[in-house]
């Protein structure tokens, strides 16, 4: 006991604002428009339906969020869902035995989500690093197509990096956020209200840019071409001149044809290109490619329920807890994105259309380098994509941040109840954060960033043998990338790893809904719209895109690798858990069922 006593706590220094702060900089609209669009685009023929999908999971989360507020009224500490979880069942007049297993199925079902998820994000900023360093140095990278082993080296740089900030303290941690917050959301109404006066301005059959994914830039005449022979078959390829940049086409008079936008809906194969319409960008189109998108979309939406595992460090936790969790989803999730996609689907046409973004490690770059030469004059549409970038970069810092705060403290509340290794329940006695649990999330992110990025283009989304034959050659810009067949054969690495993160996510939330129903049972706080419709939707919600997993790839709804690997990953994890409870267990001698309520302690 006296060890117990003396051993390090963490201190309450966090108030609204800071916690309200911490859960914005997870759910960073800048960061996920510039990762998620691509991975959404490229999701068989369901890319139509972005926008609704978004919006399903925007419902879905709120819903979700609503149970973690309620349960944060309940039981403030640190631990998040997976000290609702003991507590909940632990002071149930009926369930209190299954207290232990229910919050190891959830703290174990949440590393499923915590511990990928930073990961997809340091892979990510390898993609923007790579982007970036091919658009400033063209000769050593492609922008369109970066290095996997310059992503790579990047992914795990900058997952360390991120590890030693969340490390110093939360103070810090927080004062960051702040700052991402702020920028962040300022760069997105910037090119959200850029992106739909373009489209505005330029109405079918008006002179516009089109893009150019080798030189990265845009033009406002059409590309001279000339038949060649690839793979076997005759093909348009643009031609160019000594420094890569596309010739004009020219007219009778010698004069470069102009670019005349159009917005099709689809190409002579059925490929999605353009919405003709805004009410085509709101629209479902089809039930199944919304819950397609749903599956994706929720990796840019989660993050609110991170501040429920910071009750050891807010001031006032039963009370600025709850409100900061609705209020992070309503502010980034409700407003910024539904504005942010809408914009950026709206924007798609003839000159950017989908099957272009989809071939891109950063569509949205690609967008606002149009959008700024139309605005800001030729040549300076990269410059205007540079400093968006620079605003995205420090989203993703402040995104990989809090997941790393919060998963850190999730397995630091597993590895203080002896439920994970217990050297994972220490807190740093100068620093007062798990720094064990820290380290070791920032090895485990390093390893699925690089995994994340090592086939970027696979599946529908493979690159063509000429493409790769002309990236710059050498070992940061070219090894790694495989052929096209080979790309296309292997599941897109980037979706793969988002959709075993989502699905954990879906898995926690599901669970998260549950426990709300069972802590509320018979409570004398009971409500039956906050803590039973409410909450069953969110259950089936959340089952529902589970399922969708499984049922979609069947009905022709999206691709089958990605989703059936991410199944494959959950069900090794999950398989794993269920042994290494049964040997824990066995180990230290503690029972599945807990012997004793919390209302019987007490007494």
């Amino acid at each position: 006991m006296a060890e117990n006593n003396t051993a390090p706590q963490m201190q309450a220094t966090l108030g609204l604002t800071g916690l309200t702060m911490n859960a914005m900089a997870l759910i960073a609209p800048g960061a996920f428009l510039w990762l998620t669009f691509v991975a959404q685009g490229t999701a068989g023929n369901t890319a139509p339906a972005m926008w609704v999908g978004i919006f399903f999971a925007v419902l879905l989360c709120l819903a979700t969020a609503v149970c973690y507020a309620e349960l944060a009224k309940l039981y403030p500490g640190t631990g998040s869902s997976y000290y609702f979880a003991e507590q909940s069942f632990l002071n149930h007049s009926t369930a209190w035995p299954y207290a232990r297993l229910s919050k190891f199925i959830v703290g174990w079902g949440s590393h499923l989500y915590y511990w990928i998820y930073p990961g997809v994000m340091v892979g990510v900023m390898g993609v923007l690093c790579g982007y970036l360093a091919g658009t400033i140095w063209p000769s050593f990278m492609s922008a369109s197509n970066p290095g996997p082993m310059f992503m790579m080296a990047i992914a795990v740089v900058f997952s360390f990096g991120v590890a030693y900030i969340a490390y110093r303290g939360v103070n810090g941690s927080t004062a960051v956020n702040i700052a991402i917050n702020v920028i962040q959301i300022s760069a997105l109404l910037v090119f959200a209200v850029m992106a739909l006066g373009y489209r505005v301005n330029h109405p079918p059959g008006s002179v516009a840019y089109q893009f150019d994914s080798m030189s990265g830039d845009a033009y406002t005449y059409e590309f001279a071409t000339e038949k060649q022979t690839v793979n076997g078959q005759a093909t348009d390829v643009v031609q160019r001149d000594a420094a890569g940049v596309p010739k004009p086409k020219l007219d009778a008079a010698g004069k470069p044809v102009p670019f005349q936008i159009a917005y099709p809906e689809r190409d002579e194969k059925g490929n999605f290109l353009s919405h003709p319409t805004a009410g085509s960008v709101v629209g479902i189109h089809n039930f199944g490619w919304m819950f397609v998108q749903a599956t994706i979309a929720i990796l840019i939406l989660v993050g609110f329920e991170s501040v429920t595992a910071m009750g050891g460090e807010a001031k006032n936790a039963k009370r600025d807890i709850p409100i900061a969790v609705i209020v992070s989803l309503l502010v980034q999730g409700v407003f910024c994105y539904l504005i942010e996609y809408f914009a950026a689907d709206y924007f798609l046409n003839s000159g950017y259309p989908m099957t272009t973004a989809t071939g891109s490690a950063a569509p949205i770059g690609d967008m606002m380098i149009i959008v700024g030469n139309a605005i800001f004059g030729p040549g300076n549409g990269r410059t205007f994509m540079l400093i968006q970038a620079f605003t995205v970069f420090l989203a993703i810092i402040g995104t990989t941040l809090s997941c790393m705060n919060t998963g850190a403290r999730v397995t630091y509340a597993m590895g203080k109840d002896q439920e994970l290794p217990d050297h994972l329940g220490k807190l740093h006695s100068a620093n007062l954060t798990p720094h064990r649990a820290i380290w070791t999330l920032a090895t485990i992110s390093a390893v699925i960033g690089c995994l994340t990025v090592s086939n970027l283009f696979g599946d529908a989304g493979a690159l063509a043998d000429p493409v790769i034959k002309a990236l710059p050659q050498g070992f940061w810009s070219s090894v790694g990338y495989l052929s096209h067949d080979q790309m296309a054969a292997l599941p897109n690495s980037l979706l793969t790893i988002t959709l075993a993160s989502n699905f954990g996510t879906f898995l926690l939330y599901m669970l998260s809904c549950i426990i709300c129903i069972v802590g509320y049972h018979n409570h004398p706080n009971f409500k039956p719209l906050r803590h039973l419709l409410i909450p069953i939707f969110g259950l089936l919600a959340n089952l529902g895109c589970m399922a969708f997993y499984i049922i979609g790839p069947f009905m022709g709804f999206g691709t089958k690798l990605e989703p059936f690997t991410a199944l494959g990953i959950a069900a090794v994890w999950l398989i794993y858990g269920g042994i290494y409870f049964t040997r824990s267990s066995k180990a230290s001698g503690r029972t599945t069922l807990v012997s004793q309520s919390a209302r019987q302690a007490s007494f």
